[in-house]
């Protein structure tokens, strides 16, 4: 394990989450892996913060809003298979782990689980979460990308770590 510092690696890691990353959330017995395609990082509050999206409609969402934390594995090798079948079943009807060979492996700081493969890992500590408001979204953003109106949170997940693995 290598710590990063993640200014330097917020650029590569944008493309990849792009093309699809793991976003894994426990809380309680809840636990689940999901792929998702948007975050953001920045500074915000005096603290380094990713912000990822789930929509309401996900499993996934059950167990984040009831999650102090999450992380996000970003592969450094080819998964397309395990991020294509993961962002398109649910944790609710299939065991996403087992199916797709996936292992995680206990986080540094935080109780959600890392997936045990080589690449980067953030993990976050949720520090703010917010449901999107339709009347303050652009229309045409509403029609395109929202047209059967399951809206996302927005989670903001201070980043406690992030490190590289082989």
């Amino acid at each position: 394990m290598r710590d990063v510092d993640y200014t330097e690696v917020a650029g590569d890691s944008i493309n990849k989450i792009k093309a699809g990353v793991f976003l894994t959330v426990k809380s309680g017995k809840g636990l689940n892996t999901m792929t998702i395609g948007w975050a953001t990082f920045g500074f915000i509050w005096r603290k380094p913060v990713m912000m990822i999206a789930v929509r309401t409609s996900r499993h996934t969402f059950g167990i984040i809003e009831a999650a102090k934390d999450f992380t996000v594995t970003v592969p450094s090798g080819d998964m397309r298979k395990e991020i294509a079948f993961c962002g398109s079943k649910s944790g609710l009807d299939v065991d996403k782990f087992k199916i797709c060979n996936l292992e995680t492996a206990e986080a540094c700081k935080v109780g959600s689980p890392i997936i045990k493969i080589p690449g980067r890992h953030y993990e976050c500590k949720i520090i703010y979460k917010s449901a999107m408001d339709p009347a303050f979204l652009d229309k045409d953003y509403d029609i395109s990308i929202y047209p059967l109106k399951d809206y996302h949170t927005l989670y903001f997940g201070e980043i406690l770590a992030c490190y590289e693995t082989d």
